[in-house]
């Protein structure tokens, strides 16, 4: 969580990140499979069905994590009230971007987890192997990308061996179901 590490994991991401849609592009002129006649389009990035391809996957999202919701709301001492007040108030969201953690979790993480893990994977995993196969193959190198965070409790001693292997196994099983949900959703909706 060292701002140092952050910054360096920000820029390595962030390059990897960069070249993901340039090995699709390898991928597809080199490997003869037929796909959209667009990079971006193939990739999932289209104007057209913009609009349901972003509500309808929001809603169902926010369907989703309805529970965890209500149940955040039952438990907050906060009124519905001061949450939108510090919702929209600037101070607020100056502190949340000036955390490099914030940033990381917020912001970083997802939009380069979605374009390597879905607008890059995906096209190149539906060809080959189907779409259904896609579906559940994708996730399992979604759910292995996150062990390197075992390695960090293992090599700082944070945690005993059975927590940090339970640890593990909850968040792979979560990040693969997870994403095989958003694996369906770009599939369903390009």
């Amino acid at each position: 969580d060292h701002p140092t590490v952050i910054k360096r994991r920000f820029t390595s991401v962030l390059i990897v990140s960069g070249l993901s849609p340039l090995f699709v592009w390898a991928w597809r002129e080199f490997t003869g499979v037929m796909t959209d006649p667009s990079l971006l389009a193939l990739m999932g990035i289209r104007f057209e069905g913009l609009i349901p391809a972003i509500i309808l996957p929001l809603l169902l999202t926010m369907v989703l994590f309805l529970g965890p919701l209500m149940q955040l709301a039952v438990d907050c001492p906060w009124s519905f009230m001061d949450g939108i007040r510090v919702a929209f108030d600037p101070w607020f969201w100056l502190l949340c971007f000036s955390d490099m953690r914030w940033l990381r979790n917020q912001v970083v993480a997802p939009l380069t987890e979605e374009l390597v893990f879905r607008a890059c994977m995906l096209p190149m995993l539906v060809p080959c192997a189907g779409p259904s196969t896609a579906i559940f193959t994708c996730p399992l190198f979604f759910g292995v990308a996150h062990f390197h965070h075992v390695i960090e409790l293992l090599r700082f001693r944070q945690g005993t061996l059975s927590g940090i292997f339970l640890s593990a196994v909850f968040q792979f099983s979560y990040t693969a179901v997870f994403g095989a949900y958003t694996a369906f959703i770009f599939i369903r909706t390009g």
